[in-house]
């Protein structure tokens, strides 16, 4: 089993300005682009976007709740190509293994009769 570590961070909230790159839609794509390229340049994988509420102090005693926009990203922890094996009953003896394939169709050991014989 493979263990992952995971990073959250926020979402771009404005697009960014490029040559020819005019719309609001094409500037935002391009924000976006680019801090995912970035998070894959250090080896993160994408994972998705997530909007989730966020509770800020408003004022001396009081809050409110907001909403932000993070996205995930995952990579393989360090040490983690671990096997995982399943645990043995009691008396049992691991299989050993041969070597080869077995046959993806069974056939019969003996030979078959006749029809009609």
């Amino acid at each position: 089993m493979q263990a992952f570590e995971y990073k959250v961070v926020p979402a771009p909230d404005r697009g960014k300005k490029a040559k020819g790159v005019k719309t609001t839609e094409d500037r935002f794509a391009l924000a976006l682009t680019e801090k995912l390229n970035e998070m894959a340049a250090e080896g993160w994988d994408y994972v998705r976007a997530e909007t989730l509420p966020c509770e800020e102090r408003k004022g001396l005693t009081g809050t409110v709740t907001t909403e932000q926009n993070v996205l995930i990203f995952r990579r393989r922890a360090h040490g983690s190509e671990r096997v995982v094996s399943t645990p043995l009953s009691l008396g049992e003896a691991p299989a050993a293994p041969t070597g080869r394939r077995e046959p993806a169709v069974s056939r019969p050991t003996a030979p078959m009769a006749e029809p009609g014989a």
